[in-house]
């Protein structure tokens, strides 16, 4: 047939219904040579790195049996824990239900049973010792089929958490559902609990099918208001009702802290990061068991990094060794490793600007130092497609230009990811140049740049988007009056500033659940960067979408967000627009009942769909 008929753009359905994607390969280490490979048939595989071996561990038939999505492997690899019945709750945490599967016998131990809803669950780095979270207290069994043994006791929703984090050490501190550090030799067991009986509880309707719509509460701290009060203890396996709090050094614990991180360093040493409400400084505490208490030592650490590239090997106070620098700059500018349990071999992902392509290393270099063989490779063209699909039209065919932000602090923009996303799709077959620019307050680019807005969000990141499409100007390839911009989240608030900056420079733009207002916001996100309100008020005053409304008469303004958004609340969607409706502006909004901060979902179309829509009529004509 005619070639150039194959040669189609990246269209909406490729990038909503992944038509085209680039192919994966899951890995899970289980020794420092053996790791085990899900295939697409749902089977699993079990490779030794050195030999290259490989044989079914497995059977896809298995996880049939109890409707399982999911598996975690005891560290002796006697017992399966079988995940079922996935429920989503924020972004990290969800609920599932946990059957155990007997290697040896290949069956499931059905008089052993852990209860359905449970929110965490996590084997111990030896034998198969397990403890599971199941409403909010934490259950520990000596072995997999020892009856579970309670050892906390006042576990209550939206008060007291053992084990999992409460939203905002979810979202800002742990970015993880994980609260439960086993030691090394699973002999004891430390955990996290988080009091939120002071926090004032985010509230907001679901409304959902029913006659009456019901109402969430989350504990959920804003900016300056109280936070949660967390403690940190160690259960002894042998004897769980023995349980020693580890205390929190005075210099830090005698006002609003946060617990950072949870290390151990043997089954006697643990290290615990501590932070002060401000978080401009951190302590690393180190803590010896003396048999009957943590004591705190006078152990410190101070590490200086000044290599500005490429990831090293350090053993001892040997000289570092370069575990990259094989990989041509010009190829593979962005990846990231997965080393083995004792990090003899690892996974390296090079993510070049076409394709992204996984090998398995093996970090003794008395070879080569080259892949012992490649995992994924996604260098061949996709067919009916041109392999670099950005190359598909020349630059003369576009002039309007659509810009990207998240913009958040010590974020970045532009890199070398390969990525099939929006964007693709309105570069391709919309013809619309997108455009990103990392300016003050982005990451990656030295402290300078970074802490540019320290204590004055809005501001030097506004302006420098806009300084940035000026220049984009003054190239000469774009059409002036048909520019736009969109963002979502942090990106959404920079869009709705830099829109209501009355630049000129735009002609429209789209915040998909932007913040209005810093107060509004959580406490240890904003005052991260902001400090508390009482402290920094004029930032505070001057970082405000809403005193900039009377400035949107001049652009075109979509507005974005979910009703059941448990991060940036709708409240923040509702005060711009309550702000642009009392200064006459007119503008278009979209709501998702129900849904949360990510939109997933038939949500998801219908926003993207509407998004094609308003820039099609945004871009359809000049001013």
């Amino acid at each position: 047939g005619d070639e150039s008929a194959l040669k189609r753009t990246f269209s909406f359905n490729d990038f909503y219904n992944d038509t085209i994607r680039y192919k994966t390969y899951s890995l899970y280490w289980i020794s420092d040579n053996e790791y085990l490979h899900k295939t697409s048939e749902g089977h699993i595989y079990l490779h030794n790195a050195e030999t290259k071996e490989s044989s079914m561990y497995l059977s896809n038939s298995t996880f049939a049996q109890v409707d399982a999505t999911d598996y975690i492997l005891s560290a002796d690899r006697k017992f399966v824990a079988f995940e079922s019945n996935y429920s989503k709750l924020r972004r990290h945490s969800y609920t599932a239900s946990y059957h155990i599967y007997n290697m040896e016998s290949q069956e499931f131990l059905s008089k052993v049973q852990i209860p359905p809803v449970t929110q965490f669950l996590v084997w111990a780095p030896v034998e198969n010792k397990l403890a599971y979270v199941w409403e909010y207290n934490i259950y520990l069994k000596k072995n997999a089929t020892a009856e579970a043994v309670q050892v906390t006791h006042n576990g209550k929703v939206n008060e007291i958490q053992n084990g999992v984090p409460d939203w905002v050490y979810e979202e800002e501190v742990f970015a993880s559902n994980e609260a439960i550090w086993w030691s090394p030799q699973g002999k004891y067991l430390a955990y996290l609990q988080i009091n939120d009986t002071g926090v004032h509880n985010i509230e907001y309707p679901l409304y959902g099918n029913d006659q009456y719509p019901t109402t969430v509460l989350i504990p959920y701290p804003k900016a300056g208001c109280v936070i949660p009060r967390a403690r940190l203890f160690v259960i002894d396996v042998e004897n769980p009702s023995k349980q020693t709090e580890v205390v929190v050094p005075k210099s830090v614990g005698s006002g609003d802290h946060y617990l950072r991180t949870v290390t151990w360093v043997t089954d006697e040493r643990l290290a615990v990061q501590w932070l002060p409400r401000r978080q401009d400084s951190v302590l690393l505490q180190i803590y010896d068991y003396d048999g009957t208490n943590w004591k705190e030592t006078s152990v410190s650490f101070f590490l200086l990094l000044n290599r500005k590239d490429d990831i090293l090997k350090n053993s001892g106070h040997l000289a570092p060794e370069c575990l990259t620098c094989w990989l041509y700059q010009d190829r593979c500018q962005y990846n990231s490793a997965y080393f083995s349990l004792s990090a003899s071999f690892f996974r390296m992902d090079c993510y070049e600007r076409k394709v992204c392509v996984l090998g398995l290393i093996n970090t003794d270099f008395t070879g080569p130092g080259l892949p012992l063989f490649t995992l994924m490779d996604n260098r061949g063209p996709a067919k009916g497609f041109y392999k670099n699909i950005f190359n598909i039209l020349s630059l003369s065919v576009f002039s309007t230009l659509c810009y990207y932000r998240y913009g958040g602090p010590a974020s970045q923009n532009t890199d070398y990811v390969f990525r099939l996303e929006w964007a693709t799709y309105l570069c391709s077959t919309e013809k619309v140049i997108i455009a990103s620019f990392d300016g003050r307050g982005s990451g990656y680019q030295g402290d300078e740049i970074m802490h540019a807005i320290y204590g004055r969000l809005g501001t030097y990141e506004v302006e420098d988007q806009i300084s940035a499409v000026r220049k984009f100007i003054e190239m000469g390839f774009i059409d002036k009056d048909r520019i736009g911009m969109w963002g979502w989240s942090y990106g959404g608030y920079v869009t709705s500033m830099v829109l209501g900056s009355g630049s000129g420079v735009f002609k429209c733009g789209i915040a998909v659940a932007p913040v209005a207002k810093w107060e509004y916001y959580d406490a240890v996100y904003t005052e991260r960067y902001m400090h508390r309100p009482e402290e920094n008020m004029e930032s505070y005053k001057n970082s405000t979408v809403t005193d900039r409304a009377k400035n949107f008469k001049s652009v075109q303004y979509m507005l974005v967000h979910g009703t059941a958004d448990d991060n940036v609340h709708f409240q923040q969607a509702a005060q711009i627009s309550k702000a642009l409706v009392e200064n006459y502006v007119d503008f278009e909004a979209m709501w998702y009942t129900d849904k949360d901060h990510g939109l997933s979902g038939k949500a998801r179309y219908h926003l993207y769909t509407h998004l094609n829509h308003f820039l099609q009529n945004c871009f359809a004509e000049k001013k």
